[in-house]
């Protein structure tokens, strides 16, 4: 049974074009396009039919760092597959692309295997797989190999948490050497956590317990070196390299000089280092607790460097970093010690928005808005063209977007299962109307149509921007 759907007279916006434009979305897939009042789009027919007018289409989002149900420091993120990916379609966003974690002196499988069990069955939304490597080993670099093979394509490492996550620089390199072989992609958490540890310890011991001490030593200067220092392993291993949440000025100094020398490697920065600062960690009453994550928010003039990396494309992508942790009895987990607060923040539900008052602002324009949240993070991920674009033969996961509506970010209002919002109180003007997941409504003019279970596990190609 072939169904049909038709979206007409939107501006129809994608990385590269904007054009007035209906939409033929047949069997889950974009079917055609054709200019609005055109014959050829006359000639579409469908039983379904969704009116644009004076609103975008665009591509669905793709989140390419988010932890569900993610353990840490004791406890667990609040969002499952289900409740984060339902948030994240209300947002706007149709793919997201989680990790799955290898746990010290166990398998890549066994983690790998864990993370399809916490997802299947579960998402709203189709989504892939990255794998944490936490234990470099002979077994572990062989089974690297495997992953890729079956779309697994990006492995991230921690140069920060040591005892956890951590791994030393031989490490770094050999898994960097493998993946220059098979045509993996290196994600790096890129700070000096051995140093940072020292910091730490030294707060700790002056009795400066509060929040914006989480942020105070984890200095940006030890980002900017564990930055610097990936990026020469990198060189070494003749591997591409995709820094994650780069939150400060000397960090994107780094990537733009290797960007200016050739070198393959990328940046993302996060809507929280965009929007707030060390402002917010400072808050009073341990509030500046909701705000602890790593990297941290940096003082408001940082900012300035990741809206222009992102205009000149030294910064590629924006995604999230989703970890969520409650305000009540989970991030209260570190009071009197900012080192037991669990490092993440809620976000998935407002990335789309957040960047189109990027647009509104005079940040980026709105193809740009396309680029960082959708086409390139598909590309960069093996997903495109299926996912990041409207175009004959991808998926149809479209959003029909309102860009005059105008909305006020709250946790009375997010869907997201946490008991606060980074971005409380704040105006955004435009706002999600309608979502397809694949041609099927999963929001339906503001109202929830989907289901758990329509998500499925997509596969990847490698990173698209090698040659």
């Amino acid at each position: 049974m072939s169904s049909r759907t038709v979206i007409r007279g939107g501006l129809v916006v994608t990385a590269s074009d904007e054009i007035h434009a209906d939409v033929l979305v047949e069997d889950g897939r974009v079917a055609a396009l054709a200019a609005t009042g055109t014959p050829a789009a006359g000639a579409f027919t469908a039983e379904h039919v969704i009116d644009a007018t004076g609103k975008y289409v665009i591509p669905g989002g793709v989140d390419g760092h988010t932890h569900m149900e993610m353990p840490f420091g004791g406890t667990y993120a609040a969002d499952t597959f289900e409740t984060g990916t339902r948030a994240a379609a209300w947002g706007g966003t149709t793919t997201i692309v989680d990790f799955a974690i290898q746990s010290v002196g166990h398998s890549l499988r066994e983690g790998l295997d864990a993370w399809h069990a916490k997802a299947e069955g579960n998402c709203a939304v189709d989504y892939g797989f990255h794998m944490i490597v936490s234990d470099v080993n002979q077994e572990t670099l062989k089974e690297m190999d495997l992953l890729v093979e079956e779309g697994v394509t990006s492995f991230k490492q921690f140069m920060a948490y040591p005892g956890v996550f951590y791994s030393d620089d031989g490490q770094i390199l050999r898994a960097m050497q493998r993946a220059a072989g098979n045509g993996g992609l290196i994600m790096m958490h890129a700070e000096n956590g051995i140093a940072i540890d020292v910091l730490v310890e030294q707060a700790l011991a002056r009795g400066e317990t509060d929040p914006r001490f989480h942020g105070e030593v984890r200095k940006a200067l030890l980002e900017a070196e564990a930055t610097h220092r990936a990026i020469k392993l990198a060189q070494v291993a003749g591997a591409p390299l995709y820094v994650v949440h780069v939150s400060a000025t000397e960090a994107v100094a780094e990537l733009t000089r290797a960007r200016d020398e050739g070198l393959n490697v990328f940046g993302e920065t996060c809507p929280q280092y965009l929007f707030l600062s060390t402002d917010n960690l400072a808050e009073p009453d341990f509030e500046g607790a909701k705000y602890v994550c790593s990297t941290p928010l940096r003082p408001r003039e940082h900012q300035a460097a990741l809206w222009r990396g992102l205009r000149t494309n030294d910064l590629q992508v924006v995604s999230t970093d989703h970890c969520p942790f409650c305000f009540t009895g989970q991030k209260e987990l570190g009071r009197g010690d900012f080192s037991k607060i669990p490092n993440g923040m809620p976000g998935v539900e407002h990335r789309m928005d957040l960047l189109h008052q990027a647009v509104v602002d005079g940040h980026i324009s709105r193809r740009r808005w396309i680029e960082i949240a959708c086409a390139t993070p598909a590309r960069m991920f093996g997903l495109y063209p299926k996912k990041g674009t409207i175009a004959p033969g991808a998926d149809a996961d479209i959003v029909v977007y309102d860009p005059h509506a105008e909305q006020v970010v709250s946790a009375e209002t997010h869907h997201m299962n946490v008991d606060y919002s980074a971005y409380e109180g704040k105006r955004i003007t435009g706002r999600v109307e309608t979502v397809l997941s694949r041609g099927e409504p999963v929001v339906t003019e503001r109202e929830y149509t989907g289901r758990k279970g329509h998500g499925v596990y997509t596969p990847r190609a490698t990173c698209q921007y090698l040659n």
